[in-house]
C-alpha cells in the first residue's frame, strides 16, 4: 500500500526488452536501500524490484501493466515518481493508494495560476472511473484533491512543491499519465453496481 507521497524522483538509466517484458534500470537517491522483492511506486505503478545495484535499481514491467500505464513510454533519461511502500507505523499523508493504475489518462491543460498550476486531465468514460470535487485521484503516483470533475475529465491544483519535486513540472497537453482512483469510491460504486441487481 502507498499514501501517494512522492519520497523522490528517479531517471531511467537504461531499458531493455525481454519478450514481452521490459527491464527498466533506475538511478534515486532511495536505489540503494531498496531490496530485491521490494515494491515500490513507479508513477503509481506498484513495480517489483529486481535488482539493486549501488545507486541503481531494476524492475519488470509485464505485458499486463505495459498495456495499463504509460511506463512502456519510459526512455533513458525520463524522470519517474518514486514512492516506497507505506510503514505500518507511518502517518497516512495522502490517501490509500494500491499502485493499481486503472488507466492512462491525457493531459488536456495546464495553466498558471500565479503561485500554484491547474491541470485538467481527461480519461475513459466508465462507472468504474469516478472522481468528485474535493475527493482523491492519484495521477502518476502523487495524491492530489479533484478541484472539479466530469464524467471524462477532472482538475487538480498543485502547489510549487509539488511542481518542483514531481513529474508534473514535465507535463504538458497531450502527455499520458496514470491514473488511480480513489478505492473507497471503487467499492461503493461496485456494491451499489451488485445491490440494484
Amino acid at each position: 500500500m502507498f499514501t501517494g507521497i512522492v519520497e523522490t524522483l528517479g531517471r531511467v538509466v537504461s531499458v531493455t526488452g525481454d519478450r514481452s517484458n521490459l527491464d527498466i534500470v533506475i538511478a534515486s537517491e532511495v536505489s540503494d536501500s531498496l531490496k530485491v522483492d521490494q515494491s515500490v511506486a513507479h508513477n503509481g505503478a506498484c513495480l517489483t524490484v529486481t535488482a539493486v545495484s549501488g545507486k541503481e535499481h531494476t524492475v519488470t514491467a509485464i505485458e499486463e501493466t505495459l498495456m495499463k500505464t504509460n511506463i512502456g513510454s519510459l526512455e533513458a533519461g525520463s524522470l519517474v515518481n518514486l514512492e516506497r511502500c507505506v510503514k505500518s507505523d507511518g502517518r497516512l499523508d495522502g490517501h490509500i493508494v494500491q499502485g493499481h493504475v486503472d488507466t492512462v489518462g491525457v493531459c488536456t491543460s495546464v495553466k498558471d495560476e500565479d503561485g500554484s498550476w491547474r491541470f485538467r486531465f481527461e480519461h475513459p468514460v466508465s462507472p468504474d472511473f469516478m472522481t468528485v470535487p474535493k475527493g482523491s485521484i492519484t495521477v502518476n503516483g502523487v495524491s492530489l484533491t479533484v478541484t472539479d470533475a466530469a464524467p471524462d475529465s477532472f482538475s487538480v491544483a498543485i502547489i510549487p512543491y509539488t511542481y518542483a519535486h514531481t513529474t508534473f513540472k514535465e507535463f504538458k497537453p497531450g502527455s499520458k499519465v496514470n491514473l488511480e482512483f480513489d478505492i473507497i469510491g471503487k467499492y461503493v460504486g461496485e456494491w451499489l453496481k451488485r445491490s440494484r441487481g
